[in-house]
C-alpha cells in the first residue's frame, strides 16, 4: 500500500495541508487588522500584494494545497465509514468519546468551503473601484468593504461562517500536529490548548473587522 492511499498517509497529509491553511488564514487575519489605520494603509498593503509577480505562485500553491485538504479528507472520511458500517452498540466515554468538533468537522468544511467561494466573489472579483495615492493608482478595496459590510445580512453571514471556522481550526489545529505524530500523553494537552488559543486569535481577529466596518460606517 503506498503513502498516499493508506490510513497514516492522508492523515498526515490532511494534517500537514491543515497547517498550511492555518499559516495562511493567521496571516491574511493580520493583514486585515491594517483596516483599524484607515483606508490608504489597507489599500496599499492589497496593491503590495497584488501587485506582487510572485502572488500568482502563491495562489496556485494554496489552491493546490486547500485542494488536497479536501480530497484527502473526504476519502479517509468515506474509509472510515466503510471501515464502520454499523453504529457502536455503546457510546464510547471518557478519552475515547469524540467530542461534537471531530464528528462535525465534514460538515464544518462544507461550510468553510462555501464560504470561501463567496467571500472570493465579493472580494477578489467584486467591484473594481479605484483611488489614487500619490501618482499610483489602485484598487479601493476599503471603499467595497464598506459597501460589503455595511449589510447586517451579510455581516452575520460573515460572523457565523467565522465562528464555525473557529470550532473547525482549533480542533484542526491540534489534530494535524496528533497526526504527524506529537500524540505523546505529555503534549496532548498542551497542544490541545495552543490549538484554542490559536483559533480564538485568528477568529476574534477576522470577527473584528466587519463589526468595525459595520459600526463605523
Amino acid at each position: 500500500m503506498s503513502y498516499f492511499s493508506s490510513s497514516i498517509g492522508r492523515k498526515q497529509i490532511v494534517g500537514i495541508c491543515g497547517l498550511g491553511l492555518s499559516l495562511f488564514v493567521l496571516t491574511h487575519m493580520l493583514g486585515n487588522l491594517l483596516v483599524f489605520l484607515g483606508p490608504q494603509a489597507y489599500n496599499e498593503y492589497g496593491h503590495a500584494l497584488t501587485s506582487n509577480k510572485l502572488i500568482y505562485i502563491a495562489e496556485a500553491g494554496l489552491l493546490a494545497i486547500l485542494i488536497g485538504h479536501v480530497i484527502y479528507t473526504v476519502l479517509l472520511t468515506i474509509r472510515n465509514k466503510n471501515a464502520r458500517p454499523k453504529k457502536y452498540a455503546v457510546t464510547p466515554a471518557g478519552e475515547k468519546k469524540t467530542n461534537f468538533a471531530a464528528k462535525t468537522m465534514i460538515y464544518q468544511g462544507v461550510v468553510i468551503l462555501v464560504f470561501i467561494i463567496h467571500h472570493l466573489l465579493t472580494f477578489k472579483f467584486g467591484e473594481e473601484y479605484e483611488v489614487q495615492y500619490g501618482e499610483v493608482i489602485m484598487r479601493d478595496l476599503y471603499r467595497l468593504m464598506v459597501e460589503v459590510f455595511s449589510q447586517p445580512i451579510y455581516v452575520v453571514w460573515y460572523v457565523i461562517a467565522v465562528i464555525i471556522l473557529w470550532t473547525h481550526l482549533g480542533h484542526g489545529f491540534s489534530s494535524s500536529f496528533k497526526s504527524l505524530g506529537f500524540n505523546h500523553p505529555k503534549y496532548v494537552k498542551k497542544i490541545d490548548t495552543a490549538g484554542c488559543i490559536y483559533a480564538a486569535v485568528v477568529c476574534l481577529g477576522f470577527i473584528a473587522q466587519p463589526l468595525y466596518m459595520f459600526m463605523n460606517n
